[in-house]
């Protein structure tokens, strides 16, 4: 399977089901979604961000059909200005590269710098679907269950209206 060894040991080892999809490169929403068609989740773009001093960092998780304005996004978030984080913190926070950004990227924040926004629209979806830390694959798991994998990795998180 693509993806992270050590993210499908503790899916298994917290008794995390999964639906594994293998696909080419999917770096964009618009070429994932071509191998998500007819499944049954709700597919979310995972967007990393910065607040202006760059001592804090946050990962938002909308419906993949959404677009979010940044300055949208600060005022909901009240978390300051907020710009995208460059590839070389991607790296070292979650340890994934552009393209590939997701919550089981948390496997990689010992230090749960990351906090979480999801969008509550997205307590409406029974499953959900994320990159395995590499976009040559992507997991579907129970909502409940993405709930339960952030909270083992320690990472704050809250459920915010953005829309």
């Amino acid at each position: 399977m693509n993806g992270a060894p050590g993210l499908y040991e503790l899916l298994a080892q917290l008794h995390i089901d999964f639906e594994y999809i293998e696909h080419p490169p999917a770096p964009t929403i618009e070429i994932a979604k071509k191998y998500w068609e007819g499944r049954d989740a709700q597919h979310c773009k995972n967007i990393f961000f910065r607040n202006h001093k760059g001592n804090r960092h946050y990962l938002v998780i909308l419906n993949c059909d959404y677009n979010m304005d940044i300055h949208d996004l600060e005022q909901r978030l009240k978390q300051g200005k907020l710009s995208f984080a460059s590839e070389t913190r991607l790296m070292n926070c979650l340890g994934v590269k552009p393209g590939s950004v997701t919550p089981f990227g948390f496997i990689n924040d010992t230090e749960h710098a990351v906090y979480l926004f999801l969008d509550k629209t997205l307590q409406n979806a029974k499953r959900l679907s994320f990159h395995p830390c590499i976009n040559t694959a992507s997991l579907i798991i129970k909502k409940e269950d993405l709930i339960r994998f952030v909270e083992y990795c320690g990472n704050g998180y809250e459920w915010i209206e953005l829309y």
